[in-house]
């Protein structure tokens, strides 16, 4: 019969033994120092100086003076002097200055932490993943970095989505207090695009772009090209808003064709452009003139232009061309004149256009 127990060596209270306390004794300072096992460090090859009573250390390879020989085992003070508890295998120690969980495998003290975890149903980072979302973290920042070539990688880091077919989606939602507010991505067709909400159920496509030829679209973006239909009459020495009352193109209806004018949808930069044909009324002398105007009275500088030569009626032209930073409900309008004579700007070939460009 051994004198003491397999696992935790024990030693056993034999019969007819002398002093049995001190066995007893001895089998329970193992088991204290060894139930609910916790060390204060795994790092230090020779015993701290002044340690208390019931500290406990993993000895690191290496170990010197008091723990000589001692590699990987448990050491602990225990009425004035250093225990050394051998680990058996499946031994768990916590390692209080590293908040870290470690396991005896027979050879060393591994971390409880897995170096693969492979078909998971569900992971949660900081929160509870559910079948709608079977990985869900919750947390404040992320980070992904290349393996570098000194560690075995390539320096490059792809981070790759797939959908099954062309007809599926496959993109980002970003999401204010749960309500999407934009997406980006294939959705629906493999054009990617760009797009945004106020309520999470109506989406505008600020960009879109050809999978085929890469091509790019702004859907949303104010547009315009407006003309006459009729001859516009202007007197001599009044400068007269042309109407403009039909379009070819109006994106976002930015163009109002009753009045005559473009209304700024958003705050930015626009690109104008006009041309204006003269056709005779009674004088060939007249001299034709034209502008850009900014709120019904402001003109917008570099957008006027004459012709002060003699004009051929439907062939004497101006072309106008200008750029102007607006303020969303900011009115942009055509206006002409005719000085010495009066005359018509032409139905058909006088067009006002813009576009905003950032």
């Amino acid at each position: 019969m051994s004198d003491a127990t397999t696992h935790l060596l024990l030693p056993y209270i034999l019969a007819a033994q002398a002093q049995k306390h001190i066995t007893h004794n001895e089998a329970l300072r193992i088991l204290d120092g060894l139930v609910q096992l916790s060390v204060l460090d795994r790092d230090l090859t020779a015993p701290p100086g002044s340690p208390a009573d019931g500290d406990r250390y993993i000895v690191a390879s290496g170990s010197t003076g008091d723990w000589a020989g001692w590699d990987l085992n448990v050491a602990l003070w225990t009425d004035g002097a250093w225990l050394r508890l051998p680990p058996r295998n499946g031994w768990r120690a916590w390692v209080e200055d590293e908040g870290l969980l470690l396991v005896y495998d027979g050879s060393g003290w591994v971390g409880t932490t897995p170096a693969a975890l492979q078909n998971l149903a569900l992971l949660g980072l900081g929160t509870t993943a559910d079948a709608s979302n079977p990985f869900s973290a919750k947390l404040n920042a992320a980070l992904w970095t290349a393996k570098t070539v000194a560690e075995g990688g390539t320096g490059d880091l792809f981070y790759t989505m797939n959908k099954e077919a062309a007809g599926d989606d496959l993109g980002l939602t970003l999401q204010t207090g749960f309500v999407t507010k934009a997406l980006v991505g294939l959705f629906g067709s493999d054009r990617f695009r760009l797009a945004v909400s106020a309520d999470g159920s109506t989406f505008f496509d600020g960009l879109s772009v050809d999978n085929t030829t890469g091509i790019v679209d702004q859907p949303r973006q104010p547009r315009f090209k407006a003309y006459t239909n009729y001859d516009n009459y202007v007197g001599v020495g009044t400068w007269t808003k042309i109407g403009l009352n039909n379009t070819d193109t109006n994106d976002q209806g930015a163009f109002d064709a009753a009045n005559n004018h473009f209304v700024a949808p958003v705050d930015g930069t626009y690109l104008f452009g006009a041309t204006l044909l003269y056709k005779i009324n009674a004088s060939a002398t007249a001299r034709m003139r034209g502008r850009l105007v900014l709120n019904g009275t402001t003109e917008i500088r570099g957008s006027l232009g004459e012709i002060s030569a003699t004009h051929v009626s439907l062939a004497t032209a101006i072309w106008l061309q200008t750029m102007v930073p607006l303020t969303a409900g900011d009115t942009v309008e055509l206006q002409g004149y005719f000085r010495v004579a009066d005359g018509y700007f032409a139905a058909d070939h006088t067009s006002f256009w813009g576009a905003k460009m950032g």
